[in-house]
Formats: structure tokens, C-alpha cells, sequence
């Protein structure tokens, strides 16, 4: 049987690389299009080396784009993550990395025509319902890739994109604080539960009896710490309102600490099993939110400004993050904004086993 193939472009958005792919070239099916997913990135194999994903779940990513029907937005981005050693794909979470690169996708695939030297999509979060603004530098009617921003995690230089985001609390969970607490007590051991984008658990890296500074190889190899956090994730899970989270990849967990490097916190996290060398894009942004929650875990160990609108720096293994979080007089966060690069990887199109999925099937 001959093999199916589909057109796709594998991008970089962020510190994370998905094969981003047209709706209408995937099967409508929503299970075999899962399927196809799986085959594509070569899950389930600890290697994937029978697919095009990275053995990593940073590069085991899916990005759905089509043409939006919304009058506030441009296109809709379905974000799947293939897991790697399982045949599972999660739709239950948004990726603020490979949002970076559905902007240039949508230009790339005419979806969104050049306005100038700078070109800005509107983006809609079909798997939470949420809106984001992508500014894309596109100097001389095509997108630039090339530039002078460096982010942590991605070596050299690309264009900045800036991505804005509004209305994102409780985008997974239905509020801010999902338990409705700023801190909770699992296990005995003191959280704060929050969704500004992404569900993270945050703890304190001290009440687990770690400094937080550890490299990731340490804490991959902490099989002691593993076993905790994957204790306290399950409740958590059902406390944020996610259900049984056993086989999705939320609520991420994230270990903090005081500020070694000028920043507001430091950062270890989890997703969920393995420590991130980085930290997510939402999932940087959750953890800067909670900072500025009064009674958080948080709170005594950032730094942070009474101001109205603040910088928030992330420190993570591999560097810093920068997050724009825009407080209202009450306090409450209803900005936030941060800076990120993509860069177009391969145009073209993968194989599958055809008897994974015909055209002819629809």
C-alpha cells in the first residue's frame, strides 16, 4: 500500500518545534487524525525514530491551523501534544511556544495577507477559547526570520515577535485560582494552584526539602521528588477541576525559589514527568501571576514592584524569561504579554503508512 502524504511545515516557536499543518489537509475524524498524529511524530518510541518528532516532548508537537470564522480573529490554532513513549495526544492545554510560530504559518500558507513592515494575526486558542495578538515583522512583504533577539534556549539571533494575551485566567480550569484558595495543603506540603494560560502547581522547592537550584539531570535522576510531585499533580488535577490527569500532561508542576541572577523567581518545572531545561511560554506566564497573588507560595521569595504594569523575570535552567503583566486598580492581572522568535524549519510534506490513513477515507 502506498504511503499518504500530507503537506506540512516544521517550525521552531520558541524553545518547542511542531509540524504545523493545515485542518483541511488532516482527516476530519478526530480519531484518525489522532492516529495520523501518532505516525507522523513516530510515537510510541521512546526514539521516534520511525516519525519526525524528537524524542523529546519539546519537539513532540502538533499545531492545527485553519481560516477562523470569528469576526476577532484571523485563524484558529488547535495545539496537540503527541505524547512520546505513549499513543496519546492531549488536546487539554494550549502551547505559548508554538503559538510563536502560527502567525508565520498563516502568512506562509496565505492565510493572512501583509499589512507592512509589520503584520499583526489574530489568533484563537480553539483548545481553551482564548484570543492572542501576534505582531510579525514583515519588512519586505514576506515574514522575517532573521534579527537581533535572543531568547533563552534558542541559540543565535532571530526576529522579535511580541505576543499579547487578554482574558486568559482560567483558560483550562474556569478561574484564576481554580481551588479557590490561594494556597492549598496537599500531602501536607503547602501549593498555589493557578491558571493564567497554563495549569501549573506551584511549590515551594524548600518544602520538599531541595534549594531549586538543582540542574535538570539531578532532578531527573530525584526519582524520591518524582514520585512526591506525581502524588501531589493527581489531586491537584481534580482539585483544578481537570479531572483524572494520569495520562495528560497538566497541571505542569513547578518547583520555586528565591532569585539568583537579578530575577523575580526561580523556576523548575515539571511536564510532568521530566524537568523542563526552560519553562513553557503560559506556563511562565501562571508562574509570574502568581507572584503578584497576595498569599501565594510565592509570596517572600519574588521579586516584585507595587506598579501597575512590571517586567517579571523568570529564571529557569537554561536562562530567563521575560513576562509583561498589567494589573487593574483592584489588583487583578488583565495583561500579559511577552517576546518570543520562530523560524520556519522545512516546507514539504511528511509520510504515512497508508494504511494508517487514505485520502480516499476522508
Amino acid at each position: 500500500m502506498k504511503q499518504t502524504l500530507i503537506p506540512c511545515m516544521l517550525m521552531r516557536g520558541g524553545t518547542s518545534k511542531a509540524a504545523c499543518f493545515l485542518a483541511t489537509d488532516l482527516p476530519a475524524d478526530s480519531a484518525t487524525r489522532d492516529r495520523v498524529l501518532l505516525a507522523a511524530m513516530g510515537s510510541p518510541d521512546a526514539r521516534q525514530i520511525d516519525g519526525i518528532g524528537g524524542a523529546d516532548s519539546l519537539t513532540s508537537k502538533v499545531a492545527i491551523i485553519s481560516p477562523s470564522s470569528r469576526p476577532d480573529a484571523d485563524v484558529d490554532y488547535l495545539f496537540a501534544q503527541v505524547s512520546v513513549e505513549q499513543a496519546v495526544v492531549d488536546y487539554g492545554q494550549n502551547c505559548g511556544n508554538i503559538l510563536a510560530a502560527v502567525g508565520p504559518f498563516a502568512i506562509e500558507k496565505g492565510l493572512v495577507t501583509v499589512t507592512g513592515a509589520l503584520t499583526t494575526v489574530r489568533i484563537y486558542m480553539v483548545n481553551t477559547g482564548q484570543l492572542a495578538e501576534a505582531a510579525i515583522a514583515t519588512p519586505e512583504g514576506c515574514v522575517e526570520y532573521q534579527g537581533d533577539t535572543r531568547i533563552d534556549g534558542v541559540p543565535g539571533y532571530a526576529a522579535q515577535q511580541i505576543l499579547n494575551f487578554q482574558d486568559i485566567a482560567g483558560a483550562s480550569c474556569g478561574a484564576l485560582l481554580p481551588t479557590g484558595n490561594a494556597r492549598d495543603s496537599i500531602d501536607g506540603i503547602e501549593v498555589t494552584c493557578i491558571d493564567n494560560g497554563m495549569p501549573v502547581v506551584v511549590i515551594r522547592a524548600a518544602d520538599l526539602q531541595r534549594s531549586g537550584r538543582e540542574t535538570p539531570d539531578q532532578l531527573n535522576k530525584d526519582e524520591a521528588l518524582k514520585a512526591r510531585l506525581e502524588s501531589i499533580r493527581l489531586q491537584a488535577g481534580r482539585l483544578m477541576h481537570l479531572g483524572d490527569v494520569a495520562q495528560r500532561s497538566v497541571p505542569k508542576m513547578t518547583l520555586i525559589s528565591a532569585p539568583v541572577d537579578n530575577g523575580s523567581i526561580t523556576t523548575r518545572t515539571f511536564i510532568p514527568h521530566r524537568c523542563h531545561a526552560a519553562i513553557g511560554v503560559l506556563g511562565a506566564v501562571s508562574v509570574a501571576t502568581a507572584c503578584l497573588v497576595a498569599g501565594s507560595v510565592a509570596q517572600g521569595l519574588a521579586k516584585i514592584s507595587a506598579t501597575a504594569e512590571q517586567r517579571l523575570i523568570v529564571e529557569h535552567p537554561s536562562g530567563e524569561f521575560s513576562v509583561m503583566l498589567t494589573r487593574d486598580a483592584a489588583g487583578h492581572v488583565i495583561n500579559s504579554g511577552l517576546i518570543r522568535t520562530a523560524r520556519l524549519l522545512f516546507d514539504g510534506r511528511v509520510a504515512i503508512p497508508g494504511s494508517v490513513w487514505s485520502r480516499q477515507e476522508g
